[in-house]
């Protein structure tokens, strides 16, 4: 099994990557032993106005990770711009409010089935639409996700407005005890998810699955070309991410026991996409990074109480204007933006060119 080499640009980068592979191992176990320790330190600088972060807040901000490395996979990897990603999250949290109230399944059987249930929804959608393109896609997407939404509001079988109430925690493990005076053990959880989702993605992105993604996203007409299924791995693009998607839904039902359609709002989707465009779209580091400014900075500006949105958004346009290839760009997205920004007589080495 290799490492993985962090693909992000800048000096810090290239070190880590010139560094011997047990120099690396040791660097990246040392960096998880250190997450799973994180919510029993102190660290003043994180702590925001009226919360501490490093007990309760980690796990929205850990949601917002999970949930954009799922939507990484469709935007950053296949290229396909989803604006209704919400529509999968809520299909898991509402599998896992159904299945938990209704049949008595256990948690961590009602977690595969709502991935299972996010992935079908994924099908659903993806089968009649993925033969769109660009903006045709996305407004079929964005519609997905507020028919999701508008069907969990008008249908009594799951609450109707009212929401699905009284749902059950995880059952104990190892002597943890999942609840809401302690929210340690379902940080843990959900790291325990998010490494695994990680893992299951660099795989991905490795393998022909992967090499078929980066084919359509750079030019798709041009892997039909060459042979490439592209409704195929676009298919397994949407379904993949569906189903992560999905798993956070689950993992945010058990943990809120109380779910209603307005969990789910439209504006979910733009700050997943956010997190993702922020951090550097295609690169997973950059996506983690991204997910935990965009969940952290309203927490960090609550002081601000009303204007704490506004100065948000400052601060996602300031980084758009300043650093457009996001927070950690992969090293294809850097490029295309120096190439953007050359002139013609840059690209040509300053000489002129004339006709033949």
């Amino acid at each position: 099994m290799r490492l993985p080499r962090v693909e992000v640009v800048g000096p810090v980068a290239e070190a880590w990557n010139r560094l011997p592979k047990p120099v690396r191992w040791i660097g990246t176990l040392a960096f998880v032993a250190f997450l799973f320790v994180l919510p029993n330190l102190t660290i003043p600088i994180i702590d925001t106005p009226g919360s501490d972060f490093a007990s309760v807040l980690f796990f929205p901000v850990g949601i917002y990770v999970l949930i954009a490395l799922g939507l990484n996979v469709v935007v950053g990897e296949a290229g396909l711009l989803d604006l209704g990603y919400v529509a999968f999250f809520a299909i898991g949290g509402y599998a896992m409010a159904l299945l938990g109230t209704e049949t008595g399944i256990p948690f961590f059987l009602i977690l595969p089935l709502g991935i299972l249930a996010s992935m079908v929804g994924g099908l659903i959608l993806g089968t009649p639409t993925l033969r769109l393109r660009g903006d045709y896609l996305a407004i079929v997407t964005l519609g997905f996700g507020e028919i999701i939404r508008i069907i969990a509001r008008n249908t009594d079988a799951i609450g109707g407005p009212r929401g699905i109430n009284q749902i059950p925690h995880p059952p104990s493990v190892l002597g943890f005890k999942f609840g809401v005076i302690d929210p340690k053990p379902y940080y843990w959880l959900l790291l325990v998810v998010i490494i695994v989702v990680a893992l299951m993605v660099r795989n991905l992105q490795r393998s022909r699955v992967g090499r078929a993604w980066t084919a359509i996203r750079e030019d798709e007409d041009a892997a039909e070309l060459m042979g490439v299924p592209t409704f195929k791995y676009k298919l397994w693009a949407f379904a993949i991410g569906a189903g992560i998607g999905g798993s956070g839904g689950v993992l945010y039902a058990s943990k809120v026991i109380s779910i209603t359609p307005d969990n789910f709002l439209f504006i979910l989707s733009i700050l997943f996409l956010s997190a993702v465009v922020l951090g550097g779209s295609g690169n997973m580091p950059g996506v983690v990074l991204g997910a935990v400014v965009v969940a952290y900075l309203p927490e960090r500006f609550r002081g601000f109480a009303e204007y704490r949105v506004l100065v948000f958004g400052a601060v996602l346009v300031a980084m758009m204007v300043f650093r457009p290839q996001g927070l950690l760009p992969s090293r294809r997205r850097a490029a295309e933006l120096r190439r953007g920004e050359q002139s013609p007589e840059d690209v040509v080495g300053g000489e002129e060119l004339a006709p033949t």
